[in-house]
């Protein structure tokens, strides 16, 4: 694709959009466009997500309110009690949360956390977002994730800004009270699906996701994967290919992989079929290293490694598992790998409003989707896929682990 495109892309997608809402479908809608510009004929696949419309929420400090955004899908109601200070989820300061509004030093939380902090008998949650130093007091949206959940029952959570957070322990903050009332509602997200046939019915899947969060345009955090994603499909489409190419745009990754794990759970015959999966999650940097990480035999990594060496391309390739798009494939038992151009958050940052296309390079971006190209390129011409059908027992360990089916050793 010629860097004009690029920059249309990114303009034409320059805007927040967040898993469920009429902007997402608007990108999803757009993407779908683009893949038939290009004479492949893409659709797309609805899948539930739990949404909520927020009517209020308040967070009050011995009796001073803050500012604040409530977490939807945490259930609606009042909660008021001690302030408890938590830095970490250690079992001595869980013994003292019981009956308490606690204050953590995180944005969110895992399975086994929450778990932890509904038998403790907490009343509240504060997380918080940001940098007391940046003049901006954003406050990120959050949802309490259904498999964060659980079983569990709901408590009321809400984000606050770091700064307002260093100020509650500071100055001793007695009581807090936490207010939510909201209406939760079953929503709709989409994966956007695309194919190029192969003379074989097998396929590798290429895979990125196209949501971004409540304060990012996702530029960098994810529409240089989905830009990744339709360069290999200008340069192969009309290519003679032994395994054909699937290509999903996928929604809701912000909220948990909900589309990718939509996507393997709905096709779950066709997994047999499926010999690879490609995910693409952030490249094309001014700065940054590029990674492979790769959910499948040690021999994928040392060829990745091997074929940046030939093509003068420098990858970082290992074996492990990476936090996107290609887990649940792994986790179905395809061979899976994630890459992505990895920049430092001081020049990079996601999940912000500085997640604009001003930290890309285009001619960087236009070098990352080549060496993808071409590593598809050669797995989709290859006699029979070199890759084995095997998920090593340490990467299966670490998808237990990931998915919150084992907790992971302090």
């Amino acid at each position: 694709m010629t860097t004009e495109k690029l920059q249309e892309i990114f303009d034409r997608t320059g805007f927040p959009h967040t898993s469920g809402t009429t902007e997402e479908k608007q990108v999803a809608e757009y993407l779908k466009a683009c893949c038939e510009e290009m004479g492949v004929q893409a659709h797309l696949e609805a899948f539930r997500v739990a949404m909520a419309d927020m009517q209020s929420c308040s967070v009050t400090a011995d009796g001073k309110e803050i500012p604040c955004k409530a977490f939807y899908g945490c259930g609606s109601g009042e909660a008021e009690g001690e302030l408890y200070y938590m830095p970490s989820l250690d079992p001595v300061s869980l013994a003292g949360a019981e009956g308490k509004i606690v204050l953590l030093d995180t944005q969110g939380i895992g399975f086994f956390g929450y778990q932890d902090l509904i038998k403790a008998g907490v009343k509240g949650i504060l997380f918080q977002y940001g940098n007391m130093y940046y003049p901006q007091k954003d406050i990120d949206q959050r949802d309490l994730r259904e498999h964060v959940r659980g079983d569990a029952g709901k408590v009321l959570c809400a984000m606050i800004h770091s700064s307002s957070a260093v100020e509650l322990v500071k100055n001793g903050t007695r009581r807090v009270r936490i207010c939510v009332q909201q209406r939760e509602y079953d929503g709709a997200s989409h994966n956007v699906v695309a194919c190029i046939p192969g003379r074989r019915d097998e396929w590798i899947t290429l895979t990125a996701h196209y949501d971004s969060t409540s304060l990012s345009t996702g530029a960098y955090d994810n529409m240089t994967g989905c830009v990744g994603l339709l360069g290999v499909m200008d340069a192969l489409k009309d290519k003679e290919l032994n395994y054909g190419l699937r290509f999903v745009f996928c929604g809701s990754e912000e909220r948990g992989l909900l589309g990718s794990k939509a996507y393997v759970r709905d096709h779950q015959e066709e997994m047999e079929k499926t010999v690879l999966n490609v995910n693409l999650d952030m490249i094309g940097t001014i700065m940054g290293k590029f990674i492979a990480r790769v959910s499948a035999e040690d021999r994928l990594a040392h060829y990745i490694a091997y074929m940046g060496a030939e093509l003068g391309f420098p990858v970082s390739a290992k074996t492990g598992v990476y936090s996107s798009d290609s887990t649940p494939f792994a986790d179905s038992g395809v061979p899976a790998l994630s890459m992505a151009r990895l920049a430092g958050n001081n020049v990079a940052p996601i999940h912000c409003r500085y997640d604009t296309k001003d930290v890309l390079s285009m001619d960087q971006l236009q070098k990352d989707i080549g060496f993808i190209t071409e590593f598809t390129r050669r797995m989709a011409c290859a006699a029979c896929c070199p890759v084995n059908r095997e998920i090593p027992e340490q990467v299966k360990k670490e998808l237990d682990e990931y998915l919150f089916r084992k907790r992971k050793p302090e």
